[in-house]
Parts: structure tokens; sequence; C-alpha cells
């Protein structure tokens, strides 16, 4: 990770988060929209991601989706990967973040947003911890608390994933039963 603030404020910042936001195209996918002659959408996700996806909601640690665009494999991808927090074609993030807080009980200081592009830095400001992938735009990178070192599509929720239970002193009971 690349730190905005100092490591220590960082680590701070995600000993309190008790939801992460994600956004999907850029963050969860590369970004890369892929379309058949016919129209279906294709998208690529990455199996490190839906790991650590899966090791911080088994260590108290809820994951939602807000994304921009409308997806079915979105919503299929989100059941497989047992996240009930889903909110798609919103382009009004912060509101769809609100909601999310409603829905949970949370405030926005329990809750991490991870994002790429220019329709996260509303909610990315919004949050207690705000995350920028590697292949971010610099304007969202600017709001960042921190920054991945891997890119979207590429592991960069893993590393979040990892740095969050790592931070909640979570990490080797997190890990244990494979060891």
């Amino acid at each position: 990770m690349i730190f905005n603030l100092h490591a220590d404020q960082v680590v701070k910042r995600a000993f309190e988060v008790r939801l992460l936001i994600l956004d999907v195209d850029g963050v969860l996918t590369g970004g890369e929209l892929f379309l058949t002659d016919s129209g279906e959408e294709m998208k690529a996700f990455n199996t490190l991601d839906g790991q650590g996806i899966k090791l911080l909601q088994n260590n108290g640690i809820q994951v939602g989706i807000i994304s921009g665009r409308k997806s079915a494999l979105l919503a299929r991808r989100a059941e497989n990967l047992g996240i009930r927090l889903l909110i798609q074609g919103r382009e009004d993030k912060l509101t769809a973040l609100q909601e999310m807080c409603v829905e949970t009980g949370l405030l926005p200081l329990q809750i991490a947003y991870a994002g790429d592009d220019l329709p996260d830095i509303r909610p990315m400001k919004a949050v207690q911890l705000a995350i920028a992938v590697a292949n971010a735009h610099a304007a969202v990178k600017a709001v960042a608390h921190i920054q991945t070192t891997l890119q979207g599509g590429q592991g960069a929720v893993r590393e979040i994933c990892d740095f969050m239970l790592q931070a909640q002193d979570r990490y080797d009971t997190a890990i244990a039963h494979f060891l």
C-alpha cells in the first residue's frame, strides 16, 4: 500500500471499518468492457479478490458494491461471493452510500470505500477510509488515504482485504485454517 497519510493514521482508520464498499469497473475489474456481436457483456473478475472478500466477510467485515452500471453478470458474481449489499445503475454513488448506511445501521466513520474514477470521489470523501487502486484517476488518488500497488482487476481488492485484516489484527486468524 502507498500511504497518503502517516501509516499509523491509516491503520487507525482501517481499525474502525466494519464495511468495505467497492466500485466495480476499474476496481473489481480492470475497467475493460467486453461486448459480443450479440450485445452480451462480459467482465473478468480476479479470484484472488474473491478470496479476499470471503476472508473479510468471514471475519466480521461486511462487503458492499456500488456500481454506476447495471449488469446481471455483476449480480451473479455478488451472489457467488455472498455479497448482499449491492446497488447497481447509480451514478450518484454518495446517495447510494447513504442508503447502505441506513440499511446496515453503520455510520460513514465505519466504512471504507475503494474507487478509481470521478464518480467515486464524493463517497470517498464521506467515509473513514478512502482507497484508490493503482490505476485510478489522479483526482481520485488525491483524495485517497491509501493507494494499492496493484491495479483494479489484478488483485487490488485482495491487497485491500489483506491490509484491513492486518490493521484489525485478524489476518493470522483469517488464514489459519488454510495453513
